[in-house]
């Protein structure tokens, strides 16, 4: 598929519905990023981008970015310090594969949805909400893109 195709095809309003449902259940951040042009480290460009949206400036460092790069048809997964030293590399590669293989099959917004709900599992195990506690959302929910 073509990246302008790609990128029409993705269902933001219901991806950013699915991030809000995430957050809700952990004191964590989710953020998905598309990219624009060819990518050739994928998980170089998403560390940058990561910096770049202020990910590394949550509270408790539990930021978590899914970066598609349609062009270069690729993806990464990162999350900050704290989130990741709970599921380490394994897990980010796991959930990337897991998006690859949506793709694949041509269901590019249940992809990414799928894996905000891995990721909303995990950072609910890790840092859930704190009961009376209030949380605030820390970063934009929405899609961004380059």
């Amino acid at each position: 598929m073509k990246p302008k195709a790609f990128v029409a095809a993705l269902d933001d309003a219901r991806i950013v519905a699915a991030i809000r449902e995430a957050e809700a259940l952990s004191r964590g951040e989710i953020r998905v990023h598309v990219a624009r042009g060819r990518i050739t480290e994928p998980q170089a460009e998403a560390a940058a981008v990561f910096l770049r949206l202020g990910m590394g400036r949550t509270e408790e460092r539990n930021g978590v970015l899914v970066f598609v790069a349609p062009e270069s048809q690729t993806i990464a997964v990162i999350g900050d310090r704290d989130i990741h030293a709970h599921c380490g590399t394994a897990f980010w590669t796991a959930v990337a594969d897991a998006i690859r293989d949506e793709f694949r099959a041509g269901r590019f917004t249940d992809g990414i949805v799928t894996a905000i709900a891995r990721i909303a599992d995990e950072l609910a195990r890790h840092f859930p909400r704190r009961p009376g506690a209030e949380d605030r959302n820390e970063l934009p929910d929405a899609v961004s893109r380059d």
